[in-house]
């Protein structure tokens, strides 16, 4: 990316030339529909100057969708130009004129001498993000617990908290919620939360400038915040897999938070031994704590969150079959669902059209579409039987021995979980089993998922190869 000068940069001409570039970036990167739906509509609000970047946007739906989606990427693009950038403040034009800031500080690498009159800003957490919003139930009951567990004041129970699941399930929720929490019973305490992908930006920003002044002052104050954090809270851990100097670093980090007694929470994809590329020192510290898993939301679930979302906008009004056909529609990510809620409304409020599944169905057009392909029973018997090395009519027999029942049972649980089909028809397709033979199967699977690492592991990889 082109930087500009020094003198430039002291100018208010220097914001205005820098959006320019990111917005050249931002629809390079998005493509043509995306950009034009979101961010195209998006203002440099007058006033900004080359530490706080004020952008706003025409509705409140649209203000979240970019927050939650775009916040992180905004601060980049903007530091990648101007590097005094500390923030990037997302607004509803409509809103009061002191925004929420959606950064959490500033790289210590680039970022300028505080004035010493100035207070350090604690760090800002999306208000929808609490505990009070996380929808609880079966499959990420563990992980809400031990998020709680965590935030409260004291000596923690455990540290580190390694949270995973797919993408969109509820991960960054509850760190939000950890950190606001936490923070509301320690206002003086120290929390940091950033990105994995954020922590290599700023680790190697930081060496660059070593290696630039040749001193050690820009990578000691990098490592000095980090470590001094009393909660530390790493997203997206995936993302340093492979990249082995940022690995050194980040395993020091976790080493002296640990050693310290302080709180540390992680998130990745998936759990620490399914980490490929990470050093196993990295690994095995993790999982020395809680390691708790999100699984992906179910059908009541899914309509548990839409509910809960609504309960927020009073003055909205969404039919139940609207409803109905998102929450069994868009099935793999909480995040897609409620984007997808909040499309439909906002794109109602600002055609003044009237929400119904018509207007939805046209509204959402290729994501329900998409995500109308029925799974059928006998592609899930064809790929369970194809993952334990299994004949598909093995499935179907009368052998009881546990590497064919088991197996049996999982491809009931998926039966029931991906098809309309009903117990009895699904006992049908299995040799003409009892369907209180399937409610067996399906309780069983939920129950070794919580306990059994490699059963889980199957099952996801089933579930995404056949949703897929």
């Amino acid at each position: 990316m082109a930087g500009f000068g020094v003198d430039d940069a002291l100018s208010g001409g220097a914001v205005a030339k820098a959006w320019a570039t990111v917005r050249t970036h931002l629809r390079e990167s998005a493509g043509t529909r995306l950009f034009d739906q979101w961010l195209k509509p998006m203002e440099l609000v007058a006033g900004s100057d080359v530490e706080s970047i004020r952008l706003a946007l025409p509705s409140a739906f649209m203000t979240n969708w970019v927050r939650n989606h775009y916040a992180d990427r905004l601060l980049q693009e903007f530091r990648g130009i101007l590097p005094g950038v500390t923030s990037v403040a997302i607004e509803t034009r409509s809103a009061a004129p002191a925004p929420k800031v959606l950064s959490v500080e500033a790289p210590a690498a680039v970022a300028p001498a505080p004035r010493a009159a100035t207070a350090k800003a604690p760090p800002a957490f999306d208000t929808r993000f609490t505990f009070d919003h996380f929808v609880v139930d079966h499959s990420n009951r563990v992980a809400f617990n031990a998020a709680k567990a965590l935030a409260e004041p004291g000596k923690p129970r455990f540290s580190p908290l390694f949270l995973h699941s797919g993408t969109g399930q509820g991960k960054t929720h509850l760190m939000h919620a950890i950190g606001a929490a936490y923070l509301a019973a320690v206002p003086d305490a120290n929390v940091i939360m950033m990105s994995a992908e954020r922590f290599m930006f700023e680790f190697v920003q930081a060496v660059r400038a070593r290696a630039q002044r040749q001193s050690d002052q820009d990578t000691h104050a990098f490592k000095t915040r980090l470590r001094a954090a009393d909660l530390l809270m790493i997203d997206d851990l995936q993302f340093i897999a492979g990249k082995d100097s940022t690995q050194e670093e980040f395993f020091h980090t976790i080493n002296e938070v640990m050693a310290s007694g302080k709180r540390l929470v992680i998130s990745a994809d998936r759990c620490p031994q399914g980490l490929d590329g990470v050093e196993a020192r990295i690994v095995s510290r993790l999982s020395v704590g809680l390691v708790a898993d999100i699984k992906a939301p179910d059908l009541a679930l899914r309509r548990a969150v839409l509910d809960r979302k609504l309960a927020d906008l009073p003055d909205v009004s969404v039919p139940e079959e609207v409803l109905d056909i998102l929450a069994s529609r868009i099935t793999v990510s909480i995040r897609d669902l409620e984007g997808a809620l909040n499309r439909v409304i906002a794109y109602a409020q600002l055609t003044g059209e009237t929400i119904t599944l018509d207007f939805a169905i046209a509204t959402l057009g290729d994501a329900l579409r998409g995500a109308e392909r029925r799974v059928t029973i006998d592609e899930i018997q064809k790929a369970v039987s194809t993952h334990f090395a299994l004949k598909p009519v093995d499935l179907i027999s009368a052998r009881r021995a546990v590497v064919v029942a088991r197996p049996r049972q999982i491809a009931m649980y998926l039966a029931k979980r991906l098809t309309t089909r009903s117990l009895p028809e699904i006992g049908r397709k299995f040799g003409g089993r009892d369907h209180s033979t399937v409610i067996h199967a399906v309780r069983r699977i939920e129950e070794l998922r919580d306990t059994d690492r490699e059963l889980d592991g199957a099952v996801r990889t089933l579930l995404r190869e056949l949703e897929g």
